[in-house]
């Protein structure tokens, strides 16, 4: 495997040893898992292609790129604490293959993922968190394949359950002052919004059953 999600990518960040070469076997298996239709290797080839843009000015790349390994390597549709436990497992599968502080930052990374609102001048922040919603500003065509397989990924709820919750998610993200912080992302915001939107009004004719 090669590429942004290939060994070579993440022995930049985490070194090349027999113990990171079954760790970066070990997340690339929890990415490729058969439930992912949304949150697999593509996503995470996506989210790592757009941090190492995204983070050129953050004061630690090389932790946002590993955040980004790591924001989804815990991924069940049946749990409500998968950005809990994915920065619990980055931090025990980075121990002793970057310094204990970078750990800390990629752990504390990845939990901004849950909401995805970092604090003012958290450039870290930011950079994962702009890179991992940048899907919300594709195409309609590319936003609609967005939204068909987050829909997949919950197939064990009926329309009326997912329609309930979906629509939760996406007043929350609207609710947000800003959904990107970095101005390299700025002009992703309009695109965004209009998509969330379409999908939310849509979303709410088919709960009122009109």
């Amino acid at each position: 495997m090669s590429g942004p999600v290939g060994f070579e990518a993440w022995a930049a960040l985490a070194g090349d040893s027999p113990i990171s070469r079954t760790e970066w076997a070990a997340v690339v298996a929890a990415w490729s898992e058969p439930h992912r239709r949304y949150h697999d290797l593509a996503h995470l080839a996506a989210v790592l292609g757009l941090v190492e843009r995204l983070s050129a000015d953050a004061p630690d790349p090389a932790a946002v790129a590993l955040a980004a390994w790591y924001h989804d390597v815990v991924y069940d549709p049946l749990r409500a604490d998968n950005e809990q436990v994915s920065a619990e497992r980055a931090r025990a599968g980075l121990r002793g293959l970057v310094p204990e502080a970078r750990a800390e930052e990629v752990a504390r990374l990845v939990l901004l993922t849950a909401a995805h609102d970092p604090e003012p001048g958290d450039a870290n922040g930011a950079a994962l968190c702009d890179a991992d919603l940048a899907v919300l500003a594709a195409a309609p065509a590319a936003y609609a394949g967005y939204a068909s397989a987050v829909r997949a990924e919950y197939g064990h709820l009926s329309d009326d359950e997912f329609t309930t919750g979906r629509i939760a998610v996406l007043e929350r993200l609207l609710d947000l002052p800003r959904l990107y912080r970095l101005p390299a992302a700025a002009e992703w915001e309009p695109v965004a919004r209009a998509n969330l939107t379409a999908e939310l009004t849509l979303l709410r004719s088919r709960a009122s059953g009109a």
